[in-house]
């Protein structure tokens, strides 16, 4: 009986693993791509507003996978459970900030020459695109910015960050956790989701084009980053048997992680900083999720023990 339930639930991580890819690579590489790639504005246009869409592709892979294996729609790990789990919630939405600004201030120690208050490269970002700015009311744009990053950006991202978090960890997390140990559960689930960026990736997403090691370095790191940040979410989500405080974590970083960009002359280094995308950058999300990973694993053996 062991034996047969371990059989669907594992038909069951492929079928969704499946869907996923497959749905996120043909639309990716046939439709976004040359969408993004036109030298028609329009096209372009509309080629950056579907990449938002694909964030609702694991959640799709998750109803086709729970309808074609008939396997109902109980244990969806889409409930807040509130109680006794308030702490986890608050960390979701106010942990990736803290980190984000730890990130950027370690940066900026480590190239103190790159820091500016007079916006250079956001105003020079405009400027290229033909758009004359004012500094004044861009400074003050960006602080009013910052603030509803803060406090609005998990719920202004809500519906896209579930459409991610209800597939990687609302459904494909507690299957693996059942599964495998913690370690390899957490680095699998992470580059899992890295490799699902990689046609963006390709496109120049969060890395650009023009690095040396091109796309490879970049999908390399796109999977560290989400081994990182997936042991964060995972372990919010394993806390609280829901995927929602994941997906209020991954709205917080969404809404404030280019922040400290905005103060740099050149943009900074997408491989270094100041944005957590970056070794520097993201070296504060870094030991936290050694932390996280770690008590998870003292949780492991405890329970082991016990038994």
């Amino acid at each position: 009986m062991e034996k047969k339930v371990f059989d669907i639930e594992a038909k069951r991580i492929l079928i969704f693993l499946g869907i996923t890819f497959f749905f996120t690579y043909l639309l990716e590489i046939f439709l976004i791509s040359p969408l993004v790639k036109s030298d028609d504005m329009i096209k372009m246009t509309i080629g950056q507003s579907l990449i938002a869409m694909m964030m609702f592709i694991p959640a799709i892979g998750v109803l086709l996978t729970r309808l074609l294996t008939r396997e109902g729609f109980k244990n969806l790990w889409i409930g807040p459970n509130l109680k006794g789990n308030i702490k986890y919630y608050i960390f979701a939405w106010f942990g990736p900030i803290v980190l984000t600004i730890i990130g950027g201030l370690l940066y900026f120690l480590v190239y103190p020459n790159n820091l500016t208050f007079e916006m250079e490269y956001l105003s020079g970002v405009y400027e290229a695109s033909g758009i004359e700015v004012d500094i004044s009311q861009l400074k003050q744009t960006i602080i009013i910015q910052g603030i509803v990053a803060i406090f609005l950006s998990p719920v202004l991202n809500a519906l896209t960050c579930f459409g991610e978090e209800w597939g990687w960890r609302g459904y494909l997390l507690p299957k693996m956790s059942e599964k495998f140990k913690v370690l390899p559960m957490l680095l699998i689930n992470g580059v899992i989701w890295g490799l699902w960026h990689g046609p963006l990736t390709v496109l120049g997403h969060n890395y650009g084009v023009g690095y040396i090691g091109y796309p490879y370095l970049g999908i390399l790191s796109m999977c560290i980053f989400c081994i990182v940040l997936g042991t964060f979410f995972s372990y919010i989500s394993l806390k609280t048997k829901s995927c929602i405080p994941a997906v209020i974590a991954h709205g917080s970083i969404n809404g404030f992680s280019a922040i400290a960009i905005y103060l740099t002359k050149d943009g900074g280094n997408p491989f270094i900083g100041p944005a957590p995308i970056g070794i520097i950058g993201g070296i504060a999300f870094i030991v936290v999720a050694i932390i996280c990973a770690y008590l998870l694993m003292k949780e492991e053996r405890s329970k082991v023990e016990v038994v």
